[in-house]
């Protein structure tokens, strides 16, 4: 019997090597190439026609042989037109991340940390499609049970299907998620009580506890759902291969089997998937480029709002954002986000300036908190939470050359109100008031907002949808609006400053004062 072949596959991008290194060729990842057997097929794959017969001719000599005709391609203009047409799911910010809604026949990935929300969402979202579609729920990592506490915790009432699979057969049970009482034999759920069937009316959705991508695509094919929810696709396993569930050929070939299923059936597929430390989806990248959409499922442990984020969408723009708040009954949606990343405006204080921070099409207006002290150190510290670093520094370093303010001498801490990562831009001008204004103690018309990238030379430059984050400070009931000058501006009930300088910007937002040459001095006392 000879040797099975063996090959190396890296599971961080998917690159295959011949031989172990401590270090992938490909990413540069260490300690991630993983030992594949080779799969000897003994069936010849059947060619399609032209290639095949080709090379077939061209071994016999016979080189002018006519080509193949096109069995498969079609031109544009014999492709049917069909309207895209999209689901609602329930959820007004999910929808909107998806740019709309769920497209049918669409692959949907969603990644996030542990215990961030992911199931729960996805529970409650099939529960609201099933008022109108069939369901099915293939989970991997929970049994039937634990799913229907989770649902009682949701307080999902209409009716969920579990199908439980013993010795091969599968057996199914409907539950009523509020009255009844379940048990598991060996091989069948068993229902002890049962609510009026009436009240059963349009819920359609099935629980299936399983791993095996075969009982899976058997089941699928045999319910013929609507929308088949995959959590997750790190514990799904094909039987064929030989590496360990979660591998980088097990998370490909499963995948690729799903998406086959979802394109040719018309099956929506909502799939989740685990991350790594570093925050990426487990797995290899093939898994983000073969779905439609990838979004990732984001928050603070310490924070109840979660956000879900557009990083790739075949059908819609990327880096929209739905936030939701985890409450007491699961996931419930932020319908005015900015109110949640604002401070109290009756009660200001020294040292913050709010900022219109846009995500996609979405504008959020933000509380932007900085703390300016005399340092202790050699070195002054420099921390920022919610904001880009590099950013900072930079922004400190214009300060001090072209304001004059001696950053070098003071530590600078500035964060984001509610832990909203803020990176763009357009939030410059905004962090820079709020430093000067913590240097000086002093208190920022909280009727103002800030908007503007600031350059290396000290000058405000313009940011995009300029229009958009006006209309959104308007609404909120600000007055007045700190802007790049040159800058088109909607005819809004806003008070409308332009500036061109740094300097102009900081005697324009921090009013009743006189800038000179001895308040950019520490105080004695601080």
């Amino acid at each position: 019997m000879p040797k099975p072949k063996t090959f190396y596959i890296c599971n961080e991008c998917g690159a295959e090597s011949p031989q172990w290194f401590g270090k992938c060729p490909n990413c540069g990842t260490f300690n991630s190439l993983e030992e594949q057997i080779a799969i000897q097929s003994s069936v010849d794959v059947p060619t399609r026609g032209g290639v095949g017969s080709w090379h077939k001719e061209q071994n016999n000599g016979k080189s002018h042989a006519k080509p193949a005709k096109a069995r498969a391609s079609l031109t544009f203009d014999q492709i049917s037109d069909r309207q895209l047409t999209r689901w609602k799911s329930g959820y007004e910010e999910l929808d909107r991340v998806l740019g709309g809604g769920i497209v049918p026949g669409s692959m949907v990935l969603i990644g996030g940390d542990p215990g961030i929300g992911k199931s729960t969402l996805l529970l409650q979202v099939s529960n609201q499609l099933a008022q109108r579609y069939r369901i099915l729920y293939v989970s991997g990592e929970e049994s039937g049970q634990q799913v229907k506490l989770r649902a009682l915790r949701l307080g999902v009432s209409k009716s969920v299907s579990v199908v439980g699979n013993g010795n091969g057969t599968t057996a199914e049970a409907t539950l009523d998620i509020d009255e009844a009482a379940v048990t598991v034999n060996a091989e069948v759920l068993e229902v002890a009580t049962v609510t009026d069937p009436s009240e059963r009316l349009g819920a359609d959705l099935y629980v299936l506890p399983e791993t095996d991508l075969e009982e899976i695509l058997r089941e699928i094919d045999s319910l013929r759902p609507n929308v088949a929810v995959i959590d997750s696709i790190q514990t799904v396993f094909f039987p064929a291969l030989t590496s360990a569930p979660g591998s980088v050929a097990q998370v490909r070939e499963c995948t690729a089997a799903l998406m086959k299923v979802a394109k040719h059936e018309d099956i929506t597929m909502l799939i989740v998937g685990h991350v790594t430390k570093e925050g990426a989806i487990a797995g290899p990248k093939v898994l983000e480029h073969l779905v439609d959409t990838v979004l990732y499922f984001e928050g603070d442990r310490f924070a109840s709002h979660r956000l879900l984020r557009t990083v790739k969408n075949r059908f819609g723009a990327t880096h929209e954002i739905g936030i939701f708040e985890m409450v007491e009954h699961g996931l419930r949606e932020v319908s005015n986000p900015s109110e949640l990343f604002l401070g109290n405006r009756d009660d200001p204080a020294p040292g913050t300036a709010i900022v219109v921070a846009c995500e996609g099409t979405r504008p959020i207006v933000v509380e932007l908190q900085a703390l300016v002290s005399p340092t202790s150190y050699p070195s002054p510290r420099r921390a920022g939470t919610g904001v880009d670093y590099n950013r900072l520094v930079q922004i400190l370093a214009v300060l001090e050359k072209r304001v004059g303010i001696p950053m070098s001498k003071l530590d600078s801490y500035v964060a984001s109100a509610g832990g909203l990562s803020v990176v763009e831009p357009a939030v410059d001008l905004g962090v820079a008031i709020a430093i000067v204004a913590s240097f000086r103690d002093r208190i920022v018309d909280p009727g103002t907002v800030l908007i503007g990238e600031v350059g290396l030379g000290g000058q405000v430059r313009s940011v995009s949808q300029m229009e958009l984050r006006l209309k959104e400070a308007a609404k909120l009931g600000f007055k007045r609006a700190i802007v790049p000058k040159g800058t088109k501006f909607p005819d809004l009930n806003l008070e409308i400053l332009p500036v061109s300088k740094v300097i102009d910007a900081i005697i324009a937002a921090i009013p009743h004062q006189t800038l000179e040459d001895s308040d950019f001095e520490p105080d004695d006392d601080e």
